[in-house]
């Protein structure tokens, strides 16, 4: 298939076919997890497909396929050539995915570099209707998500999505296989969504206290978290105080909003 360089959209195409039958493959029922295999059939949603290199895999999977691009272009290409494909022309930060996608769904796709991030922060907001999650995006970003406590790339997408997701970081992918090359390695992950139903705690001070906790990295937290603690709290006299973010886990900073924010 020949893909051409596209306008501006942080978007590098990816030309190879074996790997993309490599990514179509990380959400079917054969290659999930055993505790995720009930959502290898589900729906697909796929972000920005391009010239429909992933896209023609996942169609041919058999299970329904909704594609969102932005770029004019390949919208045309893909009505022209995927003919049964379902299109939809739109900024996937923009859309309500449950107006789009009723019910579950698989979220899967080549994601832009310059807003992968933002991408997985509103897969947040539809925890529950999106079980499964996978692509490739920047080789650091996947890395990042994946991450464990202790590693200097644990952060906040690390603490946020792993609180609901079990991540697992597949393989690596170079840069020669897009068009345009990108000047940096992908990387392809995977989230399928754990058993918890309820963190314990209010999410939106949760998410308070893990980006709190990451904005100063470098300072423990009793320093960096000082802002959302009042003088009196607890949590000022917990182990927590000496550490700095990347040292807890997600289960200690569900136990350390607690305390700064008791019920």
């Amino acid at each position: 298939m020949n893909v051409r360089p596209k306008k501006n959209l942080g978007q590098h195409f990816l030309t190879d076919d074996y790997i993309a039958s490599r990514i179509a493959d990380t959400i079917s029922a054969s290659e999930l997890p055993e505790s995720a295999a009930q959502w290898g059939d589900l729906p697909v949603l796929e972000i920005g497909p391009g010239m429909g290199v992933l896209t023609r895999h996942l169609v041919e999977s058999g299970r329904s396929v909704t594609a969102v691009e932005l770029d004019s272009e390949s919208v045309d290409y893909l009505a022209k050539n995927m003919p049964g494909l379902k299109v939809v022309q739109a900024d996937f930060l923009k859309l309500n995915l449950s107006e789009l996608m009723p019910g579950k769904f698989a979220l899967i796709g080549n994601y832009p570099y310059n807003i992968s991030s933002q991408i997985f922060f509103k897969v947040l907001d539809y925890l529950d209707d999106i079980p499964v999650v996978s692509g490739m995006l920047q080789k650091e970003v996947a890395e990042r998500i994946c991450s464990k406590p202790g590693s200097k790339a644990y952060g906040i997408l690390s603490v946020l999505l792993q609180a609901w997701y079990d991540c697992e970081y597949l393989f690596t992918v170079e840069p020669q296989v897009f068009n345009p090359p990108p000047k940096v390695r992908s990387g392809v992950l995977r989230l399928t969504r754990n058993s918890r139903s309820d963190l314990g705690v209010d999410a939106r001070k949760f998410k308070l206290v893990v980006k709190t906790a990451f904005g100063q990295r470098r300072k423990t937290l009793r320093n960096s978290l000082s802002p959302i603690m009042q003088p009196d709290s607890k949590a000022l006299q917990s182990k927590y105080m000496s550490l700095r973010p990347e040292q807890l886990s997600v289960e200690d900073f569900i136990t350390l909003t607690t305390l700064i924010f008791p019920q």
